[in-house]
């Protein structure tokens, strides 16, 4: 059995934030979330999460099988340390299991590199593997130090390294893997006898190293997977090579991003094949596009589904679903609750909200469609209005097929118009429209002959 113990019990002040740090998010999800993620990537068995500053919204956010809470005492005379956050975990390590010691503010850590790192922790049968990485700046960063056959002899942290120690490159991760048995053995050999007053957990691998047990260092080839995060400015640079992580993987799949630095997707979107992607998008939330779309400049979809060869043109669309070989924009608006068809037109400054528009209907300029059941082949005119809201609460309308809806009509719901009923342009509609009749709704017009002139109100223009 392979467990994870994930640190995630720090305060995080220098984010100066009222939330846990491990909460804060990059590319649409918190920090914690993409280390639980890589961790059942890896096929571990169980994730014991230990929480402290804030351990009530962490619980309360991060939900799911596999996953365990313990929580880390906190009080001024609390030894703190990452050796006694992974005390607090020992009643899930079994005697046969392999441990896994994880982060929850190191995001950019991958499936891959864990289940590669486990797997060599089992076939070089070590009692503790080191996961380490060579960085240009180690600076503040534990260095390995190896004999001169690789083993590794130590862990010296840099303030109390030599000069010639502070040169190495190599680093210490401060991931490990353990045999739980012996995991267990040396956390009751270590103490908070230090400046600090803290249980170190590379006090740990002191022990074991000291007493003859095999400890092993794993090299991993990209540094930034172990990245850190505890500032905002860390945070932004943590989102940034994500966001490239994002964006490569999409374009390696067949999806093609125009400027793909200028365009931000996040983690648990699906694009389709030969879709086409401009600058300055962005696609949110579980949403799912077809093959061969076109996402426009400046368009924002969040949490919808977008069927195959549509076309979005600066616009924006929440929690929706538009239907294949569907236009929408520039600048339409679709909210939440709204389906849209196949062969739709929802054009320029058009707003949907709550509302479903049947196949080969169209709302091409200005309008606004609210709580409403648009059916198919429906044309609804510039500037009208489906006026759902009497102050009190919102009401429905339903507009059947092959309906016409005049420009600057409104309709006042709930009213329904039949098939093939016909709105006049500038009219208010309070009643059902019958199949195949035309309302009107306005007042006749009145020409009044020489009306200015009577009233004294022209002018020369001089």
């Amino acid at each position: 059995m392979t467990i994870s113990i994930i640190l995630a019990a720090g305060e995080g002040t220098r984010m100066k934030s009222k939330k846990p740090k491990v909460l804060h998010s990059i590319c649409g999800k918190p920090l914690i979330s993409y280390v639980i993620k890589a961790s059942k990537g890896a096929n571990v068995d169980k994730n014991v999460i230990v929480v402290g500053h804030g351990g009530d919204k962490v619980r309360e956010e991060i939900k799911g099988s596999g996953i365990e809470f313990v929580t880390q005492p906190i009080g001024e005379n609390i030894p703190y340390g990452t050796g006694f956050a992974v005390m607090q975990g020992k009643d899930y390590i079994k005697d046969d299991s392999c441990v896994i010691i994880l982060y929850g503010d190191t995001p950019l850590i991958t499936s891959n590199t864990l289940n590669e790192f486990i797997n060599y922790h089992n076939m070089n049968k070590n009692d503790c593997t080191v996961l380490t990485a060579s960085m240009d700046d180690p600076t503040g960063y534990g260095r390995i130090i190896r004999d001169e056959s690789g083993n590794i002899l130590s862990i010296v942290e840099h303030k109390d390294a030599t000069d010639e120690q502070r040169k190495i490159k190599e680093i210490n991760s401060g991931i490990y893997c353990f045999n739980g048995r012996l995991l267990k053995y040396a956390l009751e050999k270590i103490d908070s006898n230090n400046a600090q007053n803290e249980y170190y957990i590379t006090d740990v691998i002191k022990v074991l190293k000291g007493e003859g047990y095999k400890v092993g260092a794993y090299k991993i080839e990209d540094p930034t997977e172990i990245y850190g995060i505890n500032s905002r400015v860390q945070l932004a640079y943590a989102e940034k090579i994500l966001r490239k992580r994002i964006n490569e993987k999409f374009m390696l799949d067949g999806v093609t991003l125009i400027e793909p630095e200028n365009t931000y997707i996040e983690d648990e979107v699906k694009i389709g094949r030969d879709t086409v992607v401009y600058p300055g998008a962005i696609i949110q939330g579980d949403t799912e596009i077809g093959e061969d779309c076109v996402i426009g400049h400046n368009s924002r979809i969040v949490s919808s589904k977008i069927g195959d060869r549509v076309e979005v043109q600066i616009s924006t669309i929440l929690e929706s679903t538009v239907d294949n070989d569907t236009k929408v924009g520039p600048y339409a608006y679709l909210r939440p609750k709204s389906h849209i068809g196949k062969n739709v037109k929802i054009g320029d400054f058009v707003e949907v909200k709550n509302s479903t528009v049947g196949d080969y209907s169209k709302a091409s300029h200005l309008s606004y469609i609210g709580d409403a059941q648009v059916g198919k082949h429906v044309n609804v005119g510039c500037g009208v209005v489906f006026v759902n809201y009497n102050g009190k609460i919102k009401q429905k309308s339903i507009v059947e097929d092959n309906a016409f809806i005049g420009s600057n009509s409104n309709l006042v719901a709930p009213v329904t118009v039949r098939k093939w009923g016909y709105i006049a342009a500038g009219s208010t509609i309070t009643d059902e429209v019958e199949e195949g009749d035309l309302s009107i709704a306005r007042a006749r017009q009145v020409n009044k002959k020489g009306w200015i002139d009577k009233k004294g109100f022209r002018k020369d223009n001089k």
